[in-house]
């Protein structure tokens, strides 16, 4: 629960500090909340009456509070409410593969006010940065306009892609399968085409954004997320922060070599290693039929599999679906030993559609095998943002570094 906090180390208490400590605490707490009355402020964060009403003039001068109603339902006048501004600033996430751009607006309060879906004709626009830039500004600009809102009107954006943009070079790695998106200019093109500051995250890494401040790993400041849908890979948060890697690869797992998978060499090249052939979306149909599932759907890797996995978990008994759901969880629990292994986790989420088709039914047997195959015995859990969790997981970062910002102004 925020309360307002002393002078620290190098943070000495002047009023003006001990303002804007008062003033985010009582704006994460309408966050958290929603509106409250003055004395529910002063009773939260241990302000006196005077202090809070002080504090919520100040904000509310500022723009970032409103003034919503009163309480009703007791004896007496109505005690006044007060909100967050939705309208004081909007954030913006994109999630970008080959074949779609999905982006969404966001007011301050969290609330997706904007949505905007951009095909991408035959998974590709082009090969240049050109291609990247269109894609982006398209598909921002239609969950825009959708929200009854211009460009100018958004505070920053979160694009995620698979793989990751090399600190070091600015180049996109281990996502060979994104064209437009290799150029080496394309960072400085998209910074000249957006009016907003722009930070490019891997899509993985925003899902695990999303169930640590939404989902199942709220709470936990060490945890893997195992994500399968379009490809296989991880996010790793160590310390309550995620963990990148010296080149923005760390959590590749699709690259990873594995028993029971031919060894793949130039990986990078090739686009996916041992752990993807072994347990991604594409390998499904074919172990589907080597264990005699008959009424194999067709269509893209990733909606068969999880078509697959879903109907195996909807009637586990069954013989056929029985013997699929077991050798896809060895599968699986083959990679997540080497990752547990080294990382000690406290926590593993499976993510993405392919894993949380197979819901409890699956999880169960994986954490099985995994106890049989790694020392560490992390809780395995199924993840709980299931409707775009990469794009809000861009839009929880985009919205944590907006309030950063615009909170910072009331000093």
């Amino acid at each position: 629960m925020p309360r307002p906090m002393a002078g620290t180390a190098g943070t000495p208490g002047t009023p003006r500090v001990l303002r804007a400590m008062n003033d985010r605490a009582a704006l994460d707490l309408l966050l958290e909340h929603g509106p409250l009355s003055r004395t529910r402020i002063g009773g939260l964060t241990g302000l006196s009456k005077p202090t809070a009403s002080q504090l919520l003039a100040r904000l509310e001068a500022a723009g970032l509070v409103l003034a919503t109603g009163v309480t009703a339902g007791r004896p007496g006048p109505g005690a006044r409410l007060y909100e967050v501004n939705p309208a004081a600033a909007y954030a913006a996430g994109l999630d970008v593969t080959p074949s779609l751009v999905r982006a969404a607006v966001a007011d301050l309060t969290g609330r997706t006010v904007g949505r905007y879906e951009l095909a991408v004709p035959g998974g590709r626009t082009g090969t240049g940065a050109a291609s990247a830039v269109r894609q982006v500004t398209d598909a921002l600009d239609g969950a825009v306009k959708a929200a009854g809102l211009a460009r100018t009107d958004v505070h920053r954006l979160v694009v995620g892609t698979p793989g990751a943009f090399d600190p070091g070079t600015g180049r996109l790695r281990y996502a060979s399968h994104l064209p437009g998106w290799h150029s080496p200019a394309v960072l400085d093109e998209l910074a000249t085409a957006l009016p907003m500051p722009c930070v490019y995250e891997n899509d993985v890494n925003l899902v695990a954004l999303a169930e640590q401040r939404l989902g199942a790993a709220r709470g936990h400041t060490d945890f893997v997320l195992l994500w399968n849908q379009e490809g296989l890979g991880a996010a790793l948060v160590l310390g309550g922060r995620l963990h990148r890697g010296w080149t923005g690869g760390a959590g590749e797992v699709g690259f990873l070599p594995v028993p029971g998978a031919p060894l793949a060499r130039g990986v990078a090249r090739a686009g996916s290693g041992g752990y993807q052939e072994l347990a991604g979306a594409q390998a499904l149909p074919g172990l589907a039929r080597e264990l005699g599932v008959t009424g194999i759907p067709r269509g893209p890797h990733p909606e068969v599999a999880a078509a697959l996995v879903g109907r195996a978990a909807a009637a586990p008994d069954e013989g056929a679906h029985r013997r699929l759901l077991e050798a896809y969880a060895t599968r699986l629990a083959t990679g997540l030993a080497s990752l547990v292994s080294v990382l000690d986790p406290g926590l593993v989420v499976l993510s993405g559609a392919v894993l949380t088709s197979g819901g409890e039914v699956l999880r169960a047997l994986v954490q099985a095998e995994l106890e049989e195959l790694a020392a560490p015995r992390p809780r395995l859990v199924v993840g709980e943002v299931r409707e775009h969790p990469v794009v809000r997981g861009a839009l929880e970062s985009a919205l944590a570094a907006t309030r950063d910002e615009v909170f910072d102004t009331v000093r």
